[in-house]
């Protein structure tokens, strides 16, 4: 079995990609709404790209691939709001930069793949970069840009794409999915309603008797907020307590991330990966130092939830389609719910806005409206 059939729920999508891969194309653009899939197929279609045997799964190549580990494999985020154009070949992360990877040999044998997340975000400067490359590709190199703004991609870059659709992942499949993880269906449930969907959130939320810790952590916060303006201070400092103590574990994944580039003996990088070492130290660094608002976005999300669940108590819905399964609904009045939800989104869109610096404030303003909002404790 390929790894592409690990893709659940796109059958189109991975029919398409199983016939790509007798003659890749040079670029493609993966299009579909956050948790259907698309980084699952792209790091599968990458381990089937560089897989002797098509994409066994087990061989060291579709490892390293399925982990965004391989040395052949170039993953650009936007750093901060934008993918940025850069001034040289030698900032990481900058479409320029990436270009020039593009035209060195691949450190290993085989296709050089690189994977563009959130390529809406690239600004109009560097797409221009981007788009010199896509219509004169270097040999045996496979852009894979990944969106769900797919439409505000500059038209000339998408034209020179092979575009490949993912749909929204329906509850029952994700269900199914975690289910065939081995987790037990209540569990899986909970997690998918959580996640909205998002089957990579979900397998997270779902992982261990800390995926719910966000919940924990903004739930003990709203309580505490309750106690008065002084509680909603002590709240939001203890919610972004919470939100460092998961950035610390999240930081703990850099030795297994970077280990392929690892020499056995001295335990440095080897001289011909010195160059990906980096980049991998650096695309943590990036994402270590996004965990926090991750946390708390997670945090606040879930009390969406929460009282979310109290208006469908409050307008007599049925227990069943409530998302918090495992938790008790709360009894609260349907204008109050509807208040504290307004709030938090308020919160929400603040804290996605990466300009926006100080993640504490945005929470004392959120807990101190929810505690004059008469939220019972």
């Amino acid at each position: 079995m390929s790894v592409l059939d690990r893709v659940p729920g796109q059958e189109a999508a991975v029919a398409f990609l199983r016939r790509a891969v007798q003659r890749p194309h040079h670029a493609y653009v993966f299009a579909g709404p956050e948790g259907s899939g698309k980084q699952l197929a792209a790091r599968a279609f990458a381990a089937v790209l560089l897989c002797a045997e098509r994409g066994c799964g087990d061989c060291r190549a579709c490892r390293l691939a399925l982990g965004d580990r391989h040395p052949n494999v170039v993953v650009v985020e936007p750093e901060g709001r934008d993918i940025r154009v850069g001034s040289g070949g030698d900032e990481h992360g900058t479409a320029r930069w990436m270009v020039a990877q593009s035209n060195l040999t691949a450190p290993e044998p085989g296709h050089k793949i690189f994977r563009v997340e959130q390529a809406d975000r690239m600004t109009e400067e560097a797409a221009d970069v981007l788009l010199k490359a896509l219509e004169e590709p270097p040999p045996d190199t496979v852009f894979i840009l990944s969106s769900a703004r797919p439409d505000e991609l500059p038209e000339t870059v998408r034209s020179r794409c092979h575009v490949v659709t993912f749909h929204p992942l329906a509850e029952a499949l994700v269900v199914e999915t975690l289910r065939g993880e081995g987790l037990d269906e209540a569990r899986a449930r909970v997690a998918s309603r959580l996640a909205g969907g998002n089957v990579g959130r979900a397998r997270r939320v779902a992982a261990d008797d800390e995926g719910l810790s966000f919940r924990d952590a903004a739930l003990a916060a709203l309580q505490l907020s309750q106690t008065g303006a002084s509680g909603a201070l002590a709240a939001a400092e203890q919610l972004i307590a919470a939100s460092q103590e998961y950035r610390k574990s999240f930081g703990k994944r850099l030795e297994e991330e970077l280990e392929p580039y690892l020499d056995p003996d001295t335990g440095a990088p080897m001289k011909h990966l010195r160059a990906e070492a980096r980049r991998v130290q650096e695309r943590h660094q990036r994402r270590e130092r996004r965990a926090e608002r991750d946390f708390l976005d997670w945090a606040l999300m879930a009390l969406e939830t929460w009282f979310r669940d109290a208006l469908l108590s409050a307008a007599g819905g049925e227990r069943e389609w409530a998302i918090n399964l495992d938790v008790e609904t709360p009894r609260i009045p349907a204008t109050v719910a509807s208040e504290a939800i307004a709030v938090l989104e308020e919160a929400r869109a603040a804290l996605a806005d990466e300009t926006n610096l100080n993640a504490r404030l945005v929470l004392e303003r959120a807990f101190l409206a929810l505690s004059s909002a008469g939220v019972p404790a």
